[in-house]
């Protein structure tokens, strides 16, 4: 009886390759709101089926990398890139982590993954319109909870529904971010401000104070607390400082608002 053996060998990946197809992934997950736990794991599951030790530094607007062949120890690269602008898409951080368990446990090739990436990638964002429409409502919703009457919840989902447009109009343009968001906020305030000056419902203030929370820098607040618990300390840093600085351009969007309409009891 004859015996065949298998003489199929692994074809080796060059560390420059999967450095680039890593930091690709990486830093699309910074944008799209994953915090540095999701990163180790998604990225470190991926390097690892590949028999490669990965040690990753995260930034706010980057990512540093450290790719080592465990069998090659000559095949190493040490590697940066900056971030895509931040656009939060909750959809893109489940199927990355569908991807990589998926390279685990079908032992995906190198090209595979890359093809599967490609694809993610390619996927359409949500259309503005109903993004708006969503930031409205959620508005609203919290208007009504604040004591607000139905009055005072359609202010707030025209003002909402309007400054958000203002902000991607903007933000399109390419101007700062911070700008977009200090644009927004007045715009969002002027509309809900006009509100309490025709004394429009219940509780105008309602509306004033709930109109401008969709410019609320959630994913980062909540990231932060996050990577200061995992213990990755220096990007904790930059998110808490991130945050604080759009509640200033928040603040200041309102206070430049209120100011010029003259509302003096907010």
């Amino acid at each position: 009886m004859l015996e065949y053996k298998d003489t199929t060998e692994k074809v080796k990946i060059p560390a420059q390759r999967l450095a680039d197809l890593i930091l690709d992934i990486g830093t699309y997950l910074l944008a799209s709101g994953a915090h540095c736990g999701r990163l180790n794991s998604n990225l470190g599951r991926m390097a690892s089926t590949w028999e490669f030790d990965l040690h990753i530094d995260p930034t706010f607007k980057g990512l540093l990398i450290t790719l080592k062949d465990l069998n090659d120890p000559a095949n190493t690269v040490t590697r940066f890139k900056n971030s895509p602008p931040h656009n939060v898409h909750l959809a893109v951080l489940t199927e990355i982590s569908h991807l990589s368990w998926k390279v685990k446990e079908e032992k995906l090739s190198i090209t595979e993954a890359e093809n599967e990436f490609a694809l993610i990638k390619a996927k359409p964002y949500y259309k503005d319109i109903y993004v708006a429409i969503a930031v409205g409502l959620s508005c609203a919703g919290l208007c009504l909870f604040s004591l607000g009457d139905s009055m005072n919840a359609v202010v707030t989902f025209v003002a909402a529904f309007l400054g958000y447009f203002v902000r991607v109009a903007f933000s399109k343009k390419n101007f700062n971010s911070m700008i977009c968001i200090s644009i927004a906020a007045f715009v969002t305030t002027l509309i809900t401000g006009l509100g309490r000056l025709y004394g429009i419902g219940a509780h105008p203030e309602a509306a004033m104070a709930t109109g401008v929370l969709y410019l609320i820098p959630g994913v980062p607040l909540i990231n932060c607390v996050i990577d200061l618990i995992e213990g990755y300390l220096s990007s904790a840093i930059n998110r808490a400082l991130f945050g604080g600085f759009i509640l200033l351009c928040i603040a200041a969007g309102m206070t430049l608002c209120i100011t010029l309409m003259g509302i003096n009891n907010f």
